[in-house]
């Protein structure tokens, strides 16, 4: 029976949207012929515990290696093949493939006959680097497929590989679980707990970084409450930026229109995409394109769950959007572009339901993960 061997640094417990990408993907492979290798959450007895719990839940094998970044050194290598052998497995997925691919030569000299290596955000910035690219072009020539998140990243990671390893290349983005996340999701109880119920909503949902946009969303707000003065926007999730975003919210005067949440579990989040009118994060591409936004599953969360969405224009969150249809792309970091779009959709009922239900047929044409997982099993 062929086994597939997943070599990753990025799987829960440890959160993340690559982290959630590859555990949905895993969980639809068949868990007889899955074997996952991946680092430790976090170190401490806390951590241990954590991943430990998580691990006994899943139906399919999971390795941990000791450390908390799992590198392709001698050690990590031998490990991986020892695991390829010991288990049968004759394709290997890695999850991210900068730096992991690395390992592929030795795999493949132990036994692999495919070798896929998935692509995020992150590769785009390395196609940048002269080392970095040099390390992208071995590990396209040692695998039999390199996959992209979509046309953005495409293009910036085909210029670092061979122009064989670039024709190889194929699309397996993350997908939406149109089955929870969808209209009705809870919504409704979330803005009665946080008062909200009788006020226009503008949701984001994210990780508090700088690149997402938060603080575009705070300095959009006076021009969103001019036209509509009882609007709030009610950020969810939490991260490294949250202090200097509530100092932002102080410095804007917008102290009543702003709403934090923290960080929210991952069963709670439909709902909270729920709360909201319209979904915004109008994210932009920073540190001369090295930090630059690989997708945007959260705007595709939100088409899921009826919501039209406001997105930034840096690298490949255009992607998520049907611009026009299911939502607007904006430049990235303008609080006047963003604010416009709000107004207009807070303003027009009919336009919001009109690509809300759009952006939910889109979802259920082509972004499940039924349909993406097939097309990871096709690959491997």
């Amino acid at each position: 029976m062929d086994k597939t061997l997943v070599v990753t640094n990025d799987f829960p417990p440890r959160p993340g949207g690559i982290q959630a990408f590859l555990h949905n993907m895993v969980l639809r492979l068949d868990p007889e012929r899955v074997v996952v290798y991946a680092s430790t959450w976090k170190r401490g007895r806390e951590g241990a515990e954590a991943t430990a719990a998580f691990d006994a839940e899943q139906p399919f094998t999971v390795v941990r290696d000791r450390t908390t970044m799992l590198l392709p050194t001698p050690g990590a290598t031998r490990t991986a093949v020892g695991l390829l052998r010991e288990h049968g497995c004759t394709s290997v997925w890695f999850g991210a493939a900068a730096p992991l691919g690395l390992m592929a030569p030795a795999l493949r000299r132990a036994g692999a006959r495919r070798l896929v290596a998935t692509t995020h955000g992150h590769e785009a910035g390395w196609a940048q680097l002269p080392a970095a690219r040099q390390l992208l072009g071995r590990i396209g020539d040692a695998t039999d497929t390199v996959t992209y998140l979509g046309e953005y990243t495409r293009s910036r990671i085909a210029t670092a590989l061979s122009a064989q390893a670039a024709g190889r290349m194929v699309q397996l983005p993350p997908g939406v679980d149109e089955k929870t996340f969808h209209p009705g999701s809870g919504g409704v109880a979330v803005r009665a707990r946080l008062g909200l119920s009788d006020r226009p909503v503008v949701v984001c949902v994210s990780r508090l970084v700088p690149r997402k946009g938060q603080d575009t969303l705070i300095l959009a707000m006076p021009l969103i409450l001019a036209a509509e003065p009882d609007a709030v926007l009610l950020i969810v999730g939490g991260g490294p930026y949250e202090k200097e975003l509530r100092h932002l919210v102080r410095e804007t005067g917008v102290e009543a229109s702003v709403r934090f949440t923290g960080a929210v579990p991952w069963a709670e989040l439909p709902a909270h995409f729920g709360a909201g009118d319209v979904f915004a994060m109008p994210c932009r591409t920073r540190r001369g394109g090295l930090d630059v936004e690989g997708l945007g599953i959260v705007y595709l969360e939100a088409s899921a769950t009826g919501l039209p969405v406001v997105a930034g224009d840096s690298g490949g969150a255009p992607d998520a959007v049907l611009d026009g249809e299911t939502g607007w792309v904006v430049r990235g970091g303008s609080a006047e572009e963003t604010a416009e779009r709000v107004v207009a959709l807070l303003g027009d009922s009919e336009l919001r339901r009109r690509m809300g239900e759009r952006g939910r047929r889109w979802v259920e044409e082509k972004w499940r993960w039924d349909l993406l997982a097939e097309r990871l099993k096709e690959l491997l």
